[in-house]
């Protein structure tokens, strides 16, 4: 690594979000069309079904690896990176320096330079910004809504294996000012890997119970790995997307309560409830007054008609909408913008655009939002209606552990 005068170097951060593949149902707010007249696109998570056991043997080597170029303001706070590799040279000029918050959060996770890249590295692509965090102490929050910021985790290489503790370890030391990181299931060992990654943070996390057919193991999985230090959870999710993809309210709502109470058994008292598309959520409050708070994935991207830039107005109308309906708080589990793919009408992938959106969504809504995801999910396949963008949701680019 190299250094500069203007230019100090530093780590990053990262993270996530597996979940099984579901259909995106999105009315048009431009269009006036009525809950059920417009569908929107598929947008998969699709779970991986079968686990590897990977064998790993490491070799170490020395590379000239990329500088991470941080700009620092007067006072020696970060406020933009950039990241060179050995053909590139370095910005001419530093950005504009922003307007600092009156108390930025603090860095929850810290960790030492990333990895250095492959022999062969893909060409660099702009680094898509991180969301806005909203100002404020950044301290620890209890259990539920009230949090500020989270971003989703994932803990699959791109050929779909598990990622080892280690390599989870790794990605964690580039994800910081969070204070809430979401997780959907119990494979890979992740519960046990990502508390280890995080030990001595005070981030929590939204655990996951993803099969419906699988709870009382899920949640003993969950309760396992904690070892009783339930403080850590934020809530936990009992299916992610299941009425949307044609389960029953009905079996959803069983499922709630079965898991409430396995895991009562089991020592937590906190919030359960269910996750699923603000359509469906709107469409089957029930499933919403069943949970202890409204949980919706809601992503501007698929609609179409809304432009990045609008995004915020976007997903702030349905947590009013489901808000109003429900009568209760409304938790944003999943919403972001691809850095790379194919148009879908207005919306066009793009780092910028990237960027556009999750500035929008910040400034709209500044808590209680988990955005997707921390990093690229390079493991994701595309369908017909992900306009290739399936792989490109991450807030911090690849992984550095890939």
């Amino acid at each position: 690594m190299k250094a500069t005068l203007l230019f100090t170097l530093a780590g990053t951060f990262v993270t996530l979000a597996a979940s099984q593949p579901h259909r995106m149902l999105f009315p048009s707010q431009s269009s006036g069309m009525t809950l059920t007249e417009h569908v929107g696109s598929l947008h998969q998570h699709a779970k991986r079904q079968a686990q590897q056991k990977v064998e790993v043997h490491t070799a170490w080597t020395t590379v000239d690896g990329p500088d991470i170029i941080v700009y620092v303001d007067s006072h020696g706070k970060p406020y933009s990176t950039a990241t060179v590799y050995p053909t590139q040279h370095p910005p001419t000029g530093a950005p504009q320096v922003p307007a600092p918050a009156a108390n930025p959060p603090p860095q929850e996770f810290h960790g030492p330079p990333p990895p250095a890249p492959p022999q062969n590295p893909q060409p660099a692509q702009p680094a898509p910004a991180q969301p806005v965090k909203p100002s404020g102490d950044g301290g620890s929050v209890t259990t539920g809504p009230g949090f500020k910021s989270g971003v989703s985790y994932s803990p699959y290489n791109g050929d779909n294996s598990c990622k080892s503790t280690q390599q989870v370890a790794t990605d964690f030391s580039k994800i910081s000012g969070y204070q809430v990181i979401r997780l959907y299931g119990t494979d890979c060992n992740q519960v046990a890997n990502v508390l280890a990654a995080t030990k001595g943070s005070n981030v929590k996390f939204f655990l996951g119970i993803f099969d419906l057919a699988q709870v009382q193991r899920e949640a003993e999985t969950i309760a396992n790995a904690i070892h009783g230090d339930w403080s850590r959870v934020n809530a936990i999710s009992v299916g992610n997307e299941m009425v949307n993809k044609g389960t029953s309210p009905g079996t959803v709502i069983g499922a709630i309560g079965q898991a409430r109470g396995v895991l009562k058994n089991c020592g937590y008292t906190g919030p359960v409830v269910t996750v699923d598309t603000m359509m469906a959520m709107a469409n089957h409050p029930e499933i919403c007054k069943a949970s202890d708070f409204c949980a919706i994935n809601c992503h501007a991207f698929f609609d179409g008609n809304v432009p990045a830039e609008k995004s915020g107005d976007f997903v702030k109308g349905w947590v009013d909408k489901i808000g109003k309906a429900t009568g209760k708080t409304v938790v944003v589990t999943e919403t972001g913008w691809p850095s790379q793919g194919n148009p879908n009408g207005k919306a066009v992938p793009s780092p910028q655009n990237h960027q556009a959106a999750i500035t929008s969504i910040g400034g709209a809504l500044p808590s209680n939002v988990i955005y997707f995801s921390a990093y690229n999910d390079m493991w994701k396949k595309d369908g017909p209606n992900t306009f290739g963008a399936e792989r490109f949701w991450g807030i911090l680019g690849n992984a550095p552990s890939s």
